[in-house]
């Protein structure tokens, strides 16, 4: 006996875990034990190990059917998981949803082909579409529930590459007309509003598109979380979303995104039986296989099962079930097993004979079980996912499944039904149909469009014509009924959200009182802040604080013990800070969604609440709070698909700036963000220096986002962990200016030369010390400017000269920054915690000499004296150069420069060695 031999569990009964089964449990009852091992055993040698393994995974599944808490397999055989034996009655009429999915069919394809019509060529995707037919026609006509259903409707996320297919429908329907299918991707050139975007494009088509979609992974995370609001809502007694399901439609060559399976232990954690995904398997991706040597449908399996979810797989039609039926030894489902994908692709393309000697061919019973078909019949043995039978199976056992959400695995033809693309790796890529092409087509969906017709419209249009059986045709009455039983058409998207009662002036004063002997940072004023708000008693409970594991890190664990943080599950164990008067509590009715280290869920989450006016018709306020780096720069993606989908709400950037963090160092050092912030067309950024700022500035985001007319913006806030003396709100503030982007905050009164200094956020002291300092050792006197928002400063001046370019004939507007600094004496110097390009937006629109000093370049980790000493933006900086301003203008000689440089030592971080600082961590 060798040693592997000796080491066996056979051989030595050791105990092990193979594969998550535990064998070194105690056994109570030995002799039983021994009977039902023998049992095994003579089964195992009498009749085989392909009967012994068919008993073993029935055990399996009765042990699943009675809640014995046995571990799951990783994976299954590569058949469906629902046999044709469970399959229930299919209550539609098949033959009309045949027909209507081939007019579909055709108007996508028609519809791509023409927009690349030579002349045009704007693009487009047809082949993900004709794969994707028969799970979207089962989800129209017997599933997606529609806004005027009971209990509002299904959430249904479109996957992007799609859409041609969706309009298409929505021509049938008469949604649509046949000049807007011709201008597909044609948005602007025929008036505004008169073509049709690429993709899901909510922001473009409002009434129409609901879930933006084609940012690939991102419709995964975004579907787990908004199926979690859901039931958010439901637990807290806001809205019963009981009756609503949320779909998602998915590519399998999308699953390699990190957001498409970094989210799904949530979704199973949290029991979400309310979500479905479909994930369409057509094996390509946009070159080639997904996973040509492997498996993508047992590979998903394997990770779904593992996080929790229930796998439904559709892999083969109905024309497969006799085969195996007839397989009593398991060579089909051993041969189905251990074909790769990109062999499965190569038969796809390949004929009958082809298929018969490759794939059949490798085991004479093989051979056997298919000697009565012909070359043909088995050249078209369906893949699951084109079949509606199996495919509408398997979206009733995931309405009807409890417990966990569903994933459906359903494979497909990626270009199925169209000959010049089905199966071929190039299909993605391919955007028009030959004249050839498109007969070929017509004549496999058994359309009656005559050669001549389709020539004739070659020569009016240079494309297709589509096709319309007519509003009284069965196919569209059938259409119309079952949407209309479901609950008018999808998608759709709508707006039944009410007016909400706003705070009044009371919900701010607080901030306008400033700190007193106290020094606050503005961090510490947002919370307030958001506090204050909570507590309304008519938008208090429409809060939804939102942070990824960074509650106490913004001075927000106050709230833990009277908001609670949210858990469907409650609090199911006594914490270790149970006693303390701050003990953090988690309740099913909780307001904070507390959503781990995952920025990417955080984002999903205020995008789910942002929009809810128009998913539940109900006001929803997100209001997400987090480390400043962490957001534009990690979740841009994430934050232009929220501005897509016109979601509204608060994102706080906490710990702003390059040198208020610095103890963190590189990767937390935030000097940009308000650049990605300008990117964003909805996204409104505010940087405030005082509290009081910070209050007209959030009652202006509440105001223009929740008001009488909303606006589809979101409010980004920058705010700062740096304590510092907070003044009380002046008589005579400019609340336009604070709001515009700038306000004038002191005015020097004495003699000599002057100059203007622009600072925002946490960069205002400097620039108010670096005024003192002026005033008192060099004689130059310098009025102050806080600027909120250096981004808004920017947009008014590049739209004032838009419309000076539209309007030629009349009178030149002017930037607002213009305005304000116009008769300004003496030359402007700015500063910010940012890198120069922040404040270099508005160089343009500065009159006179516009000197900028920004953080440029990485972070690191020292004190807030050093680093900005290091940066040159700190107070001594701005007084350096503000003189070399002035005496490059003739109005002080140079030499006061170079005696302001060595005494201040700007150069060198050593000079502020031992500045202490205050307040050093987040």
């Amino acid at each position: 006996m060798n040693d592997a031999q000796s080491a066996s569990p056979q051989s030595t009964g050791s105990p092990v875990i193979h594969e998550g089964l535990p064998t070194q449990l105690p056994d109570i009852d030995p002799e039983e034990t021994s009977e039902w091992v023998e049992s095994f055993d003579a089964m195992l040698e009498g009749r085989g190990r392909e009967r012994a393994r068919y008993v073993m995974l029935r055990l399996l599944e009765r042990a699943r059917e009675k809640q014995v808490g046995v571990p799951a397999l990783r994976s299954t055989d590569y058949i469906n998981t629902i046999p044709p034996e469970r399959e229930p009655w299919f209550p539609g009429d098949e033959d009309v949803e045949r027909r209507i999915r081939a007019f579909l069919r055709w108007n996508a394809a028609v519809m791509v082909s023409s927009a690349n019509r030579k002349g045009l060529e704007v693009g487009g995707h047809i082949a993900t579409y004709q794969s994707s037919a028969s799970l979207y026609e089962v989800g129209f006509n017997h599933f997606f529930q529609g806004k005027d259903a009971e209990g509002g409707g299904d959430q249904i996320y479109i996957q992007g590459h799609g859409s041609p297919g969706i309009y298409a429908r929505a021509y049938l329907e008469g949604r649509l007309t046949e000049e807007q299918l011709y201008r597909f991707r044609q948005e602007v050139q025929h008036g505004v509003g008169a073509g049709l975007p690429s993709y899901p494009h909510p922001r473009l088509m409002p009434e129409f598109w609901e879930f933006p979609t084609v940012s690939m992974g991102l419709t995964a995370i975004n579907s787990i979380y908004q199926a979690r609001f859901n039931r958010y809502l439901h637990n807290r007694n806001l809205k019963d979303t009981s009756q609503q399901h949320v779909w998602a439609f998915l590519g399998d060559g999308e699953m390699a995104e990190p957001e498409s399976l970094g989210a799904i232990g949530v979704a199973a954690r949290e029991e979400l039986d309310n979500l479905t995904w479909v994930i369409n398997c057509n094996l390509q991706q946009l070159d080639g296989p997904v996973r040509g040597n492997g498996k993508i449908i047992q590979e998903l399996e394997s990770q779904f099962r593992g996080a929790g979810w229930n796998v439904i797989k559709v892999v083969w039609g109905r024309e497969w079930d006799d085969l195996l039926a007839r397989d009593v030894d398991s060579v089909l489902v051993n041969r189905m097993n251990t074909t790769p994908d990109g062999a499965f692709q190569t038969y796809s393309v390949e004929d009958g004979a082809y298929i018969r000697d490759s794939f059949f061919g490798s085991d004479q019973r093989l051979r056997k079980m298919v000697e009565h078909m012909s070359d043909e019949q088995i050249r078209k043995l369906p893949r699951g996912g084109h079949d509606y039978r199996k495919v509408y199976a398997a979206f009733e056992a995931a309405k009807q499944h409890v417990g966990q959400p569903t994933v459906i695995l359903a494979k497909t033809i990626k270009g199925w039904t169209i000959d010049a693309l089905e199966g071929k790796n190039a299909t993605h890529q391919m955007k028009k149909l030959t004249p050839d092409d498109l007969k070929k087509f017509r004549d496999r969906l058994y359309l009656p469009i005559s050669d001549r017709d389709l020539e004739r419209s070659y020569e009016e249009t240079g494309a297709a014509p589509f096709f319309h059986p007519g509003k009284d045709a069965p196919e569209i009455e059938y259409m119309m009924e079952r949407r209309k039983a479901l609950g008018g058409a999808v998608p759709r998207r709508v707006d039944r959200s009410s007016s909400l009662k706003l705070p009044g002036d009371s919900a701010y004063a607080a901030l306008k009182e400033g700190s007193g002997k106290n020094k606050v940072a503005t961090t510490m004023a947002v919370v307030r802040q958001l506090k204050d708000w909570m507590r309304d008693p008519e938008i208090g409970q429409r809060i939804v604080p939102i942070a990824p594991d960074e509650y106490r890190t913004f001075g927000m664990d106050g709230m833990f013990p009277t908001a609670k943080v949210y858990n469907p599950g409650g609090q199911r164990y006594e914490a270790v800070d149970r006693n303390m008067l701050l003990a953090y509590k988690e309740s099913a009715q909780g307001q904070m969604l507390h959503e781990g280290i995952s920025e990417a869920g955080a984002m999903a989450s205020a995008t789910a609440a942002g929009s809810a006016y128009s998913t539940h018709g109900e006001h929803m306020i997100p209001f997400y709070i987090f480390y400043s780096m962490f957001g534009f720069q990690r979740t841009g993606d994430s934050i232009w698909a929220m501005a897509d989908q016109l979601a509204r709400g608060f994102l706080i950037g906490a710990t702003a700036g390059r040198t208020t963090l610095t103890g963190e160092g590189l990767q937390h050092a935030d000097g940009h963000s308000p650049l990605l912030a300008a990117t964003n067309p909805a996204v409104v950024h505010y940087d405030p220096a005082f509290a009081y700022e910070v209050s007209h500035v959030m009652r202006s985001g509440l105001e223009r986002m929740y008001g009488d007319d909303p606006e589809d913006v979101i409010f980004y806030v920058t705010v700062y962990n740096e304590p510092v003396s907070q003044p009380a709100e002046p008589e005579d503030v400019d609340v336009d200016g604070i709001l515009r982007g700038m306000h004038r905050v002191s005015v020097a009164d004495g003699d000599g030369p002057r100059v203007q200094l622009m600072a925002s956020g946490i960069g205002f002291p400097w620039a108010e010390d670096a005024a003192r300092m002026l005033a008192e050792d060099w004689g130059v006197q310098a009025d102050t400017w806080s600027v909120t928002s250096w981004n808004e400063l920017a947009r008014d001046a590049v739209s004032a000269e838009e419309w000076n370019l539209l309007h030629p004939g009349e009178s030149p507007r002017s930037a607002y920054v213009t305005d304000k600094l116009e008769g300004a004496t003496g030359p402007v110097v700015a500063v910010s915690d940012y890198m120069c390009a922040v404040p270099l937006q508005i160089a343009r629109w500065v009159p006179g000499d516009y000197r900028v000093l920004g953080a440029d370049g990485f972070g690191f980790a020292d004190t807030r004296p050093a680093a900005r000493r290091y940066f040159h933006i700190d107070a001594e900086s701005v007084v350096v150069q503000a003189l070399q301003a002035l005496a490059d203008a003739g109005e002080l000689p140079r030499e006061k420069v170079v005696e302001a440089f060595e005494k201040y030592r700007i150069e060198d971080p050593t000079a502020v060695s031992g500045v202490t600082q205050e307040g050093g961590d987040a």
